[in-house]
């Protein structure tokens, strides 16, 4: 019988590929930190491209939970490390709520990666010796429906973090268990169909130059570095972005360039589009709008805000909207 508290060789290629996936997803939160805080122009935040790249990282880091899962407790289930990295993950998630419910208190993360992860080590420990289809199976199950079936009810931030929301719920990060369980079962299948064939070769493979050692490093150590890369990307780009006034000038330009275009092309004069699009740019200031219109979520308070203030500039341009009852 296997002594499953004996501690299990690592394999240089499972580190290297996590530290991979965690530099990329480090350099993802780099470029969207630069976005938000207007040092950089592309739409990090919603461009397909970019959510896609995210996402892309976001599977392979899950996926790597499941590999990880089943080279160390495979054989037996050993308790003392498997409590020790899960505590680290639930701790680490609770100070990331913490922290961003203090920074960012409109969009805070309730239910990131680590939140996930915390979650779905404890779902996928019976995954680790029940038969290898049927984790196939109830991948699948995990996997498909969010692209069939979504439901209002699920924006709601208490149910938000099952999956199948219409609107997604405003926040930094949301790893929902629908499909992102998937994919930690997935990695879990994979490894236990390549374990005689795959996993050998693989334990062959040794990092022999810098890069290669380095990356391996930085897969051992995945989790603390998740946990205080963004602190140190902060402590740098916020003091700067407040120093520079770079946030405020690129949104106000970004709305500005918009707006104009928009109204121009309803037919308006450009003179006309200046002075209403300056005159909702003043609105927005005012009635605090900005993270609203930005994420594309308004609440009702918000959103009535919002159309009186189209209101009262549409009236700028257009006096002849005074003497009309509001719509």
């Amino acid at each position: 019988m296997a002594d499953i508290t004996a501690k299990r060789p690592r394999l240089p290629a499972i580190d290297i590929a996590r530290g991979v996936a965690i530099l990329a997803m480090a350099v993802y939160h780099f470029c969207w930190d630069l976005w938000y805080f207007g040092f950089l122009a592309a739409d990090v935040g919603f461009d397909p491209r970019w959510v896609f790249f995210a996402r892309s990282i976001l599977a392979s880091f899950l996926f790597l939970v499941g590999v990880g899962l089943t080279l160390g407790h495979g054989e037996g289930v050993r308790w003392k490390s498997f409590w020790r990295r899960w505590l680290f993950a639930f701790g680490g998630a609770l100070a990331i709520t913490l922290g961003t419910l203090i920074a960012f208190p409109e969009s805070f993360v309730y239910f990131g990666v680590l939140h996930a992860i915390a979650l779905f080590m404890l779902m996928a420990l019976p995954f680790l010796f029940v038969p290898v289809v049927v984790v196939a199976v109830v991948a699948l199950a995990f996997i498909l429906p969010p692209f069939f079936f979504s439901n209002m009810l699920f924006d709601e931030k208490i149910f938000s973090w099952l999956g199948f929301w219409v609107v997604p719920p405003v926040t930094n990060d949301l790893v929902p268990v629908f499909p992102w369980f998937g994919a930690v079962l997935s990695g879990i299948m994979v490894t236990r169909l390549g374990k005689t064939a795959l996993l050998p070769k693989l334990a062959t493979i040794q990092p022999a130059g810098k890069i290669p050692r380095a990356f391996a490093w930085l897969g051992r150590w995945s989790l603390p570095f998740y946990l205080i890369h963004q602190p140190v990307l902060l402590a740098v780009i916020v003091p700067l972005s407040m120093l520079l006034g770079t946030q405020d000038t690129l949104r106000e330009q970004d709305f500005l360039r918009s707006c104009q275009s928009t109204c121009e092309t309803a037919g308006t004069s450009a003179e006309m589009c200046t002075t209403y699009c300056q005159c909702g740019l003043e609105g927005l200031d005012r009635d605090g709008l900005w993270e609203g219109v930005y994420s594309g979520l308004l609440d009702a308070e918000q959103q009535a805000k919002l159309d009186a203030n189209n209101r009262q500039c549409s009236a700028l341009i257009y006096p002849e909207l005074l003497d009309s009852p509001a719509q």
